[in-house]
């Protein structure tokens, strides 16, 4: 591996800490987490959801920090690939890229075929192929213009998304029938049996906050757009806490409005929808319309910069050499108005709209369990990168270290059992995990060692600001 520098890679920078912010707030989607994630927490653990919330954040934010550090320190587009690879070895960091590889790709085609779900309550019906592809290729062409306009976009895309939020807020509070406090000293979750509620159990709990951390992800997605940051060193580690404070409580307040809220707990449990029961219930169905309306804004928001996103990753792959030529030059390519790597850009829009044509279900299992990978592999590239000194420059630096990372490394080793439990999606995503990481390692083997040292680069002017 090569630790020298490379000269301006030709991305532009544009973006401050509320550009950085509104893009990855976008990414990590809060509002569509609460419908489709939340309502499997709220089965899982009942009002102890809440505590589940509680502790999953507990995980989020010291993963946040293990982000914050490795990104001060490398603010470069390949992200947590290069973590790896600067303080693991070249291996690690290659499985680490192939890992994300599936996580970004599959994104965009998993959202898009789930919005015709979203949006059957105004307009039932809606042929959902149609729609995903509409939706990624509109995504994509979107995603090829500047990024500072990108950024406005899906900031004021983020505004209207909110407002969904606002709703849930306003009528969940402003109907309260019982207290807080009681669901924190007594929580109850629905008896397998159906015959009722019962006292949430200690197991259910740890269900629901593997449940949770899922749904809080997304913060880290800031590092993407580093190259494109002014003093990204100094500025990346706040845009990422930002991002993770911000989602929780984009997250945590609407389900505690809905709690307190929900005429029927047991209805709110056993439902698919429950926030939009709630909006239904007490604003009609033309709020329950608007409602649905703002999840399919926040959906699409996020399909835009997951593409943003995804085509920085592949930029930042192409520099370092991973595919040959001719991919690596057009992944590389920039536009020379809009300061996008269009090529890449168009690239991995044509692979979500193929993917598009695939059962989601496919599509699900084919993404794995990668985010117990990734968080995984960073946390233990901050051990490492403490221990070797190659961390020393990073202008963030975390508290109480190592207390982040090991809680982090602690946290998934316990969803990981979880997920080995479920015979089912959990250890199906286990074993796909297992065969990306698997291939990736066998494309180093046969492909990238006989080349030579595999270089992964950090350049001059993502180190300089």
């Amino acid at each position: 591996m090569v630790n020298g520098q490379q000269p301006d890679t030709g991305l532009k920078r544009s973006l401050g800490v509320v550009g950085v912010l509104l893009l990855t707030l976008s990414v990590a989607t809060p509002v569509s987490s609460l419908f489709v994630i939340v309502p499997g927490l709220l089965r899982a653990s009942g009002t102890g959801a809440l505590w589940a919330l509680a502790l999953a954040s507990l995980v989020c934010v010291a993963t946040a920090y293990v982000y914050a550090e490795l990104s001060s320190r490398w603010p470069v587009a390949g992200g947590e690939y290069v973590f790896v690879a600067r303080t693991l070895g070249p291996m690690p960091g290659f499985v680490m890229l192939g890992v994300n590889v599936f996580n970004n790709l599959l994104f965009p085609p998993i959202a898009g075929l789930g919005l015709a779900a979203v949006l059957s309550v105004i307009w039932p019906g809606l042929p959902v192929v149609p729609l995903a592809l509409a939706v990624v290729a509109g995504a994509t062409l979107v995603a090829l213009l500047d990024i500072k306009l990108n950024a406005w976009i899906t900031g004021s895309f983020l505004l209207i998304e909110l407002l969904a939020a606002v709703l849930i807020v306003w009528f969940g509070f402003g109907h309260a029938v019982r207290p807080f406090g009681e669901m924190l000293a007594s929580p109850v979750m629905l008896d397998p049996s159906g015959e009722g509620l019962l006292p949430t159990s200690a197991a259910s709990l740890g269900v629901g906050t593997s449940i949770a951390i899922y749904a809080l992800n997304g913060y880290g997605c800031a590092v993407y757009f580093g190259e494109e940051m002014h003093d990204a060193p100094r500025n990346i580690g706040r845009a990422i806490m930002w991002a993770a404070v911000l989602t929780i409580l984009i997250e945590a307040v609407p389900i505690a409005a809905l709690l307190v809220g929900a005429p029927d707990l047991m209805s709110a449990f056993e439902s698919e929808d429950p926030f939009a029961q709630l909006v239904q219930l007490h604003g009609g169905q033309m709020a329950a319309d608007w409602l649905a309306v703002g999840v399919a804004i926040a959906i699409v928001n996020a399909v835009i910069v997951c593409i943003l996103a995804t085509a920085r990753f592949f930029y930042g792959t192409a520099r370092d050499r991973c595919w040959g030529r001719p991919l690596d030059e057009m992944l590389t390519a920039i536009h020379p108005r809009f300061g996008s790597p269009w090529i890449g850009t168009l690239i991995v829009g044509a692979v979500g709209a193929v993917c598009c044509f695939a059962p989601i279900d496919v599509l699900l299992v084919m993404s794995g369990t990668g985010l117990i990978a990734i968080y995984a592999g960073i946390a233990l590239a901050a051990i490492a990168g403490r221990a070797s000194g190659e961390t020393a420059a990073a202008p963030f630096k975390m508290p109480l270290f190592p207390l982040a990372p090991v809680l982090t490394l602690t946290a998934l080793g316990y969803v990981l059992w979880l997920n080995w439990l479920d015979p089912g999606e959990g250890r199906t995503g286990l074993l796909m995990t297992g065969a990306q990481i698997l291939l990736s390692a066998a494309y180093y083997r046969l492909v990238l060692r006989p080349r030579g040292n595999w270089q992964v680069h950090a350049p001059s002017t993502a180190a300089a600001g």
